[in-house]
């Protein structure tokens, strides 16, 4: 190949991804769109006459690539933390106070760096050296799905960084979002060729980049806005402000509206001026993310396990819109719950239709009266769940019917029942086909049966399929091993794991396999106190619910739940199922566990860095501790986490002993 060729070919990329840059992220062109074709059709040229000379990072490659049959997954070096939420201006305060107690003047004066949220997909790009090799989603924060081909479509991600000497390794992080105007325009135009409308922005902006065909994601215009930086090496950063510079600086489109401010009444300033501005905006925002700016001060805040402490999202208030009932009926949640679904006029709130929203349940459709016929004020509260907010009565005509739950389940036809002081009304059987993924995903949880490779995806495919319809048709799974193998990740190795964690399950203790069939308000620590108290599952199966309710920790309301659950037909032909399938019940010794914490109750509060809440219950009930919801003189510690609520000072009132995390680590070690 001609060294000359090849130069050209290098000096067209980099001229085309200047132009690029200068038309999509700057709104400051150079040349004429014409120009640009010309610039790009010679690239075109000279890659098919001399495919060597094609790279990853061509301008050429966001035309899309050949489809894939799935998304990989990917793991994330650093967590893509969740943001907790601030609703008010008084959550806000709260955060700040929090803040300055944690942070107490260390590294110097304490700043916020603040900058709306965008409403769109969080995304992480890995560059080696400048060139991108890799994008994915953020997933559940850990681990997401590689879209780099999609992402290679975006025109204001860089292919190769703008920088002489670039990091070696750089992972930046934003929102991939879609512009008002562009949704309209595609919305339009899929609209003239009768093709299906798409909801809202975030909504397409989704759905695009989880394509499998990349060439229709490079159709729709996305775009991407940095807003972090993951790992970095190479460069360095003290604060949040000079790592958004250095973003700005290598070719990435950051916000214009940000801002740096060391007082609450700034920030308070700030919001009003953003959600002011909200609807005249070119894209969708529900609210400004307000960060600690330092570094040095965000380690000292820490994180939590979903969350950093040093960081909140101040939500928007919910846009509210007027429409009709014009009927309401009951959708059964996986959990057994009836929820009363109001059948709505179709009305557009913040940019998204609505025509269905939530009554959530008997007693809030007293409480605020909707009636079918019903003109309502409806709004997205935090900018997603639709809600019926108030009935307007003025404008009643008589003609209004009134709403009554159903005695019986209105999918699988079992009576419902209400527990009293309970607001949820539910349906009693293990066998309802509502609430049958659910259920099979907590039966095999790890407090459960503890099956590993059923994943809730996993589960949902098996149900769809009929291949299970309950949780006892897990345990003949070994016979139907050929409608798995094909399945998504579901290869003859990975079957035959499943399998063998299905056979190993029947020998669990019978606490698990308490808490693994779902009885509502049987958690881990009631089930262990159920088989602590019992010792079988034929004596609480017997126990008559005055019996459940002398037990000390069980109240009226769960005592109830247990006799119905074992008073319904389904549940007891599941629980006969398991038996004939091999699953062992096995009989243990009565009475509360042995241990170093025998006889001692504990109330815990905060979060534990080590711990979840039930890792901890757990820990002290191994011991032969007891865990209480409420402090009062029968409490012998307080196990006090980060951000206490009113427990502790009822603790410290009472005299309590208060103990953290660490010394609850050394009275379990000694």
């Amino acid at each position: 190949m001609d060294a000359k060729i090849k130069k050209r070919a290098e000096e067209l990329r980099r001229l085309l991804e200047y132009h690029n840059y200068r038309y999509y992220v700057l709104d400051s062109p150079e040349i004429s769109d014409a120009e640009y074709d010309e610039l790009f059709d010679e690239l075109v040229k000279l890659e098919k006459e001399y495919p060597k000379l094609q790279t990853p990072d061509s301008p050429t490659q966001r035309v899309g690539a050949p489809p894939l049959d799935k998304f990989p997954s990917k793991r994330h070096s650093i967590p893509m933390l969740s943001l907790n939420k601030a609703m008010t201006k008084e959550d806000f305060l709260d955060f700040d106070r929090r803040m300055h107690e944690l942070i107490a003047g260390e590294g110097g004066k304490m700043e916020y760096y603040v900058e709306p949220k965008y409403d769109g997909l969080a995304v992480e790009l890995i560059y080696e050296n400048g060139v991108l090799i890799s994008g994915s989603t953020r997933g559940d924060g850990i681990t997401g799905e590689e879209v780099t081909a999609n992402l290679r479509t975006v025109k204001t991600i860089p292919l190769i960084l703008q920088a002489k000497k670039p990091p070696k390794l750089l992972e930046a992080r934003g929102e991939v979002i879609i512009f008002k105007s562009d949704f309209d325009k595609f919305n339009k135009a899929r609209e003239k060729s009768g093709e299906e409308l798409f909801a809202n922005p975030r909504n397409m902006a989704a759905g695009s980049l989880r394509q499998l065909d990349s060439r229709i994601t490079a159709q729709r215009p996305l775009r991407f806005i940095a807003y972090g930086i993951g790992r970095v090496e190479g460069k360095s950063f003290s604060r949040q402000g000079e790592a958004i510079e250095f973003l700005s600086s290598l070719g990435f489109k950051v916000s214009e509206m940000q801002g740096v401010f060391g007082a609450v009444d700034e920030v308070d300033k700030f919001y009003n001026k953003i959600l002011s501005r909200r609807d005249s905006l070119e894209y969708d925002i529900d609210g400004i993310v307000i960060r600690v700016n330092s570094f040095h001060q965000q380690e000292i805040a820490g994180e939590l396990s979903r969350s950093p402490r040093w960081a909140v999202a101040w939500k928007f208030p919910p846009v509210q819109k007027t429409t009709v009932v014009e009927n309401i009926d009951v959708q059964v949640g996986r959990t057994g719950a009836l929820t009363p679904v109001a059948h709505l006029k179709p009305v557009s709130v913040g940019g998204v239709t609505v025509s269905r929203a939530t009554l959530h349940n008997e007693d809030e459709v007293k409480r605020k009266d909707v009636r079918i016929g019903d003109t309502v004020i409806v709004q997205r509260a935090g900018d997603v769940i639709p809600e019926v907010v108030k009935v307007i009565t003025e404008k009643r005509t008589g003609k209004e019917k009134e709403f009554k739950m159903p005695g019986r389940c209105p999918v699988c036809g079992s009576p419902v029942a209400r527990a009293e002081g309970e607001s949820a009304t539910r349906c009693t059987s293990l066998y309802c086909r509502a609430q049958q993924v659910e259920r099979i995903y907590h039966f095999t949880s790890k407090g459960g049966m503890d099956i590993e490779g059923l994943g809730y995806k996993t589960v949902e495919v098996l149900v769809n399929k009929e291949i299970i319809k309950d949780v006892a048709d897990l345990y003949l799974l070994h016979k139907k091993s050929d409608l798995l193998i094909g399945m998504e990740r579901m290869g003859e190795k990975s079957v035959q794991n499943l399998i063998d964690s299905i056979e190993n399950s029947k020998n669990r203790e019978l606490s698990g396999i308490i808490f693994a069939l779902g009885i509502f308000g049987v958690g881990e620590n009631m089930a262990n106190l159920l088989a602590s108290h019992f010792g079988s599952m034929e004596k609480l199966k017997d126990a008559s619910a005055e019996e459940l309710q002398r037990i000390e920790g069980v109240g009226p309301i769960v005592a109830k739940s247990i006799y119905r659950f074992f008073h319904d037909r389904n549940n007891i032909s599941i629980i006969n199922r398991l038996k004939e399938y091999g699953v062992r019940f096995p009989e243990e010794t009565t009475g509360r566990r042995q241990g170093i914490f025998s006889g001692k109750t504990f109330v815990l509060t905060g979060t534990l860095d080590g711990y979840t809440r039930a890792e901890a219950k757990r820990e002290i009930e191994n011991r032969g501790g007891k865990v209480s919801s409420s402090v009062s003189n029968k409490t012998d510690f307080v196990l006090a986490g980060v951000d206490p609520g009113s427990k502790l000072d009822k603790a410290r009132k009472l005299g309590v002993k208060i103990i953290d995390e660490d010394k609850f680590k050394r009275m379990i070690a000694d």
